[in-house]
């Protein structure tokens, strides 16, 4: 059973008022749109990935995102510092886990990053909570695949064993801490046609979380999830369907004029 519900944003504008600062271990795929993208909501990003750094700048941030797109060098050994210093802190850690299920090495290192780090959210798409999940799913590289199990059940099982909200990214997106689980109807198919979209998202949901109180993350990762989703739609809104680099450009231009009322009216959101 679905119950739908009348949306009200509450922490876009927050952002813009507070401007947090998102420090993001990400890969070389993914840091140019992500610290655009920041730029455009309203946030202030940093790219930070040296080991030195791991307690310096998670102590300026107000939220820590680690992205394993491309893992070089002692970038694990720093994500696991960069996370324990955000724990210490008391400041949000997102995990997004990059392709985890495509090689052992991935797969080694969000287990380790799960077992050192407790993260406020784990942001990925239906092939890499499967993989944490421990499910059978059938994917590629960093593709999202396909396989039999529910989604729904995928997100609670993954929220319930590391006690984190869980988002996965899709045609429909699923949020949930385990109890409370949400499906976000809003969307564009040219998504997963321009690289790091996925990466660039994860980052927003630090953002949000970073202007939410702990025991309002839940909310704050459902509004991230959704305002980037209509962001989407209105960026592809006039283009024709393989306009891809159109997209990306319009994507940043959507974030930056998104107002909380647009995702109100806009937002397509269900509780299960």
């Amino acid at each position: 059973m679905t119950t739908p519900i009348s949306y009200q944003s509450h922490y876009l504008q927050k952002i813009r008022e507070i401007r947090p600062l998102v420090h993001n271990i990400t890969n070389i795929v993914a840091a140019n749109i992500s610290a655009n993208g920041l730029l455009a909501l309203g946030a202030s990003p940093i790219m930070a990935a040296a080991i030195e750094e791991m307690e310096s700048v998670p102590a300026l941030s107000q939220a820590v995102v680690i992205n394993i797109g491309t893992l070089i060098g002692k970038e694990v050994e720093a994500m696991v510092l960069a996370g324990k210093t955000a724990n210490r802190l008391g400041i949000p850690v997102v995990l997004d886990p990059v392709g985890v299920g495509a090689t052992p090495f991935r797969r080694q290192t969000v287990e380790k990053l799960l077992q050192e780090i407790q993260f406020t959210a784990i942001r990925g798409n239906a092939g890499e909570l499967a993989t944490i999940a421990n499910v059978a799913w059938n994917a590629k590289g960093v593709d999202a695949g396909e396989g039999a199990y529910s989604l729904v059940e995928i997100a609670q099982q993954v929220a319930k064993k590391y006690h984190t909200l869980v988002a996965i990214s899709g045609e429909t997106d699923v949020v949930s801490n385990g109890l409370q689980t949400a499906l976000l109807h809003n969307g564009t198919p040219m998504f997963p046609q321009i690289t790091a979209s996925g990466c660039l998202l994860s980052a927003v949901c630090g953002a949000f979380l970073a202007v939410a109180d702990t025991e309002n993350h839940l909310p704050a990762l459902i509004e991230a999830c959704t305002a980037y989703a209509v962001a989407g739609e209105l960026a592809a809104k006039s283009l024709a369907p393989t306009q891809y680099g159109h997209f990306a450009v319009n994507l940043l231009d959507e974030l930056g004029a998104l107002t909380p009322e647009t995702v109100e009216n806009l937002a397509k959101v269900e509780y299960v």
